[in-house]
């Protein structure tokens, strides 16, 4: 019997129909609630909850939908799971995440002495020798990404970093995101506007220290700057 003749079943009272189907997707729950490990909370309790996503979505799954049944269920199963770290607090970050984001941080902070520059995910991975999973997973727990929140500006009230020149993301994930797309899409930009970039953000420069330096007016600076942020907030579709 199909997994869609089981929900019709679960859905007209057939508690047995719904508890294989429950029993099916049990490595569909597994393989979702690996994602969040090493977040604080036992996998076991993790299962559960995911489970619990996995129950609502038999519930409300429609055949009129035109996807498969785990196609539908996955966002129910993350969003359940998402929805209960959230509720909980916030997320406990293991010795192993830390010590990533450590590893992480003493890595960019010598190739930028080095290079001038950001590495690339890529670069940190073949570096460090873990997996992008593992570094999402560090900057995504709280490990601050420096040079995305090195001060640009500070007068009497609150200091203004790089980030602040973005629009805000819709939510914490996309931010994240978004945070590491920014660093890309610096590399692409043409050798002054890097210069630039790099002046004004990464080194604290004043715009008219940037002019004497590059030989341009303060104006041009000003204007190139204003280009440069609009350039990035296309490209991150922020």
């Amino acid at each position: 019997m199909d997994t869609l003749e089981l929900i019709k079943m679960s859905r007209e009272g057939d508690k047995e129909a719904r508890d294989r189907v429950v029993t099916e997707n049990v490595g569909l729950v597994w393989s979702i609630v690996r994602r969040f490990a090493n977040r604080g909370h036992e996998m076991e309790d993790l299962f559960q909850i995911g489970s619990i996503g996995l129950i609502k979505a038999i519930d409300k799954f429609d055949s009129s939908y035109d996807v498969k049944f785990s196609t539908y269920a996955v966002p129910m199963i993350t969003g359940e799971i998402k929805r209960f770290l959230r509720d909980d607090g916030m997320i406990k970050v293991s010795r192993s995440i830390k010590e990533t984001a450590t590893k992480i941080r003493v890595y960019r902070e010598k190739y930028c002495n080095e290079n001038g520059k950001e590495p690339t995910i890529e670069e940190i991975e073949n570096e460090l020798d873990i997996t992008k999973d593992q570094i999402l997973m560090a900057l995504e727990t709280g490990a601050e990404v420096e040079s995305l929140y090195k001060t640009i500006y500070q007068g009497d009230g609150s200091p203004i970093y790089l980030i602040d020149k973005l629009a805000e993301a819709k939510d914490e994930n996309e931010n994240m995101i978004n945070k590491l797309a920014l660093k890309e899409i610096i590399a692409t930009l043409d050798e002054r506007e890097q210069e630039i970039i790099k002046l004004r953000y990464f080194k604290d420069r004043t715009q008219t220290d940037i002019a004497k330096e590059l030989g341009i007016s303060q104006v041009q600076v000003s204007r190139m700057e204003k280009r440069i942020l609009k350039v990035l907030r296309d490209r991150l579709g922020a």
